[in-house]
């Protein structure tokens, strides 16, 4: 009988703790590696790709819905919602402001510039070549392997994101979200500005002619500005000295203008052709990564947000391997001409620097536990006193208080809770195939 008293009965653990433990023992990295290698057996086996891929994502899928009922941080992601919806408003303008200039920067200097501009020497690329004739094959073949693209970066944040659910990372998961996407839109428009502002030769000079319908000649502004100064070295050594542009502008077609309404105004930046439609907008779906050199790579930079929030979130040796098929995509979009050398390093520490300065929005800190440090110094003189007089109701309080500091408050009913959670879980997932769609083809 006293054995028995003893023993106390060892607690059962709740089906959500459970489903936790499981992924958070390195789960979560085994299902990262697993969703990059199976979409790789596109290359290796399509027959089992079709077959693996369907059945990878609807187990993920069931997991999340699974945990979710038993998830214990909906009112701290209901607290985050707006911030996350501010965010995604704050990227999708980034996004249609670098559509824009694309397309502007792409147009500017007409089709026969982009046929007959040499693209600029990188270093990079040479050291790459060199490589190929020293490496042994295999090597070789794996360093040109399409491991990973961008679609594979932004499931991987997906999937750390809903992480969340299995208390893999810090909640709340819509925190992390609102970071990735405000620091993705920061990233974007200081992208823009910097390629905006010199515009640069692509690595692959068939790029426009197969992409675009730009008109042949340059823009008015660079028949005035750029054209006549732009081989004669005594003409660039006499605007640079006058600081005026004195050169008569030669002849050239007219600029098609149609009737965009409102819109008109982009006219000029866009340079539409006849061909293209009547539509602005029909013309920013077409823009796509450019046929410019853009600096920096926007690929990278979402290569490297993806990274650093895994590194920050998770860490483990899942995140030295995201850092690893960093560096891989890297060496390939110099290698396929995508990027010059510096627009890859650029976008590194651009992306690490631009995560560092954004931990105001999320950090993997606890705040419950500094919360709870907090409160205890605040009752340390008391808890002492009450240690002394071995009041144990008032130490039991005061722990009991200590414990309370660290816990959400919930402030809104359990049913707007419920609503809220499912509502998150729809958008959430709308949001995974809209990503997956849209960027298959990276």
């Amino acid at each position: 009988m006293a054995k028995a008293k003893g023993k106390a009965a060892r607690p059962r653990p709740s089906r959500g703790a459970a489903g936790s433990r499981i992924l958070g023992v390195g789960g979560l990295g085994v299902a990262a590696a697993a969703y990059v290698g199976v979409d790789y057996l596109r290359y290796v086996s399509p027959t089992w790709h079709e077959r693996l891929q369907p059945a990878l994502w609807a187990a993920l899928a069931l997991a999340a819905a699974a945990r979710a009922p038993f998830y214990r941080h909906w009112s701290a992601e209901l607290r985050a919602a707006l911030p996350f919806l501010g965010s995604i408003a704050f990227m999708l303008g980034a996004f249609l402001c670098e559509a824009i200039s694309v397309r502007f920067v792409s147009a500017l200097m007409g089709l026969q510039w982009h046929r007959s501009a040499a693209p600029l020497p990188d270093t990079g690329q040479w050291l790459l070549l060199a490589l190929n004739e020293k490496l042994p094959q295999s090597l070789v073949d794996l360093l040109r392997a399409h491991v990973i693209t961008l679609h594979h970066y932004l499931m991987l944040f997906i999937m750390l994101g809903f992480s969340v659910l299995f208390d893999c990372i810090k909640a709340p998961g819509l925190g992390i979200a609102t970071r990735y996407m405000f620091t993705m839109a920061i990233g974007r428009l200081l992208r823009l500005i910097t390629f905006v502002a010199t515009i640069l030769p692509s690595a692959r000079p068939w790029c426009a002619a197969a992409r675009y319908q730009i008109p042949g000649h340059p823009h008015p502004w660079a028949q005035k500005y750029y054209v006549p100064y732009a081989s004669d070295s005594d003409a660039i050594h006499r605007v640079i000295r006058d600081d005026v542009a004195y050169a008569s502008v030669q002849s050239y077609p007219g600029e098609h203008r149609p009737n965009w309404g409102r819109m008109s105004f982009l006219v000029d930046i866009l340079r539409p052709t006849p061909g293209e439609g009547p539509s602005w907008y029909h013309l920013l779906k077409k823009a796509s990564g450019g046929c410019n050199d853009l600096m920096y790579s926007g690929h990278m930079l979402v290569a490297v947000l993806t990274a650093m929030a895994w590194t920050e979130a998770y860490g483990g040796w899942i995140s030295v391997a995201i850092w690893l098929l960093v560096l891989h995509s890297a060496q390939r979009e110099i290698r396929e001409r995508h990027h010059y050398t510096v627009d890859c390093v650029v976008a590194i520490y651009v992306g690490i620097l631009l995560w560092r300065m954004t931990r105001f929005i999320w950090s993997a800190r606890d705040g419950s536990r500094s919360r709870r440090l907090a409160k205890l110094d605040e009752v340390q003189n008391r808890l002492i006193h009450a240690a002394k007089d071995s009041d144990i109701d008032e130490i039991r309080g005061l722990l009991k208080e200590v414990e309370l500091a660290g816990q959400e408050k919930q402030g809104v009913s359990q049913r707007a809770i419920l609503a809220f959670a499912a509502a998150t879980i729809i958008f959430t997932l709308s949001c995974v195939l809209l990503a997956f769609t849209l960027t298959s083809d990276g």
